[in-house]
């Protein structure tokens, strides 16, 4: 058995890495963390909106046309098209000052790739976590035993507090709202802070759509609900809590309407 605890310094935080195997060795362990790292660096030089030399800040200042972008911006942006028509605008990354920014989809889009980087490795089990949108993929390797990956939901404003254990295997948790950037989501359809949800976390099989939904999910409290009934989000759920009261409320598209949350 090998494992492997990994950090990513980027995007102006620190990505946290996980890796386990009971087939390849720790060798393969650190080449395939390599890798993801790798990835992650040129993420930051393809998305980032605070560095003047990427290709989203040439998007938004008109230097560059989507035609003429890397393929990876590209996939992004036709993934973004499609999660602002799911939402029904909700979620729209160019609604936001200075022009496009994928900034909620991207942390969890890059996630789920650097999943894959970990399979090609033959790497079973991994864990990455993009600043709280975290990917996951076999289980929790202890003591010879493959078990879920024990994450948490917390409260939104006493983070010591957990509100719910999500065991997952493989797929993709992502949350929003306020946490520590305070309330920063803006309502695309106002311009204003959004206001529907206090904190939405979803689960599913998409880390960039997941993430793309908890933030419209936030602009559009429990009207987002509605949105579960889509064949495209049959595999996903949320887990909401209200901001104009002391509760919460959760929903599960039609593939997992059994699930207890």
């Amino acid at each position: 058995m090998s494992s492997l605890s990994y950090q990513v310094q980027t995007w102006g935080t620190v990505i946290l890495i996980e890796l386990s195997s009971q087939v390849v060795s720790e060798e393969t362990l650190i080449l395939a963390a390599k890798d993801a790292e790798g990835f992650l660096l040129q993420v930051d030089r393809l998305f980032s909106t605070y560095r003047d030399d990427s290709q989203v800040s040439a998007l938004r200042t008109g230097r560059l046309e989507i035609t003429d972008a890397d393929p990876l911006v590209k996939k992004v942006w036709d993934s973004c098209l499609l999660a602002r028509d799911l939402t029904d605008g909700a979620f729209d990354p160019w609604q936001v000052a200075g022009g496009f920014d994928p900034s909620g989809y991207v942390k969890g889009w890059a996630a789920d790739k650097c999943g894959q980087i970990f399979k090609k490795h033959g790497v079973e089990n991994s864990l990455v976590n993009a600043a709280g949108d975290i990917s996951v993929r076999g289980g929790l390797l202890h003591d010879g035993a493959i078990g879920p990956w024990p994450l948490q939901i917390r409260n939104p404003e006493k983070f010591d507090e957990v509100v719910k254990d999500v065991p997952l295997h493989d797929g993709a948790i992502a949350t929003s709202g306020v946490s520590e950037k305070g309330s920063h989501i803006k309502d695309p359809f106002t311009g204003l802070i959004a206001i529907g949800a206090l904190s939405a976390t979803v689960v599913g099989p998409d880390g960039g759509m997941a993430e793309a939904l908890a933030t419209a999910l936030v602009v559009a409290g429990k009207d987002g609900a509605i949105w579960f009934e889509k064949e495209e989000f049959a595999h996903y759920w949320a887990f909401v809590i209200d901001r104009h009261s002391d509760t919460s409320w959760s929903i599960a598209g039609p593939a997992i309407s059994a699930l207890t949350l």
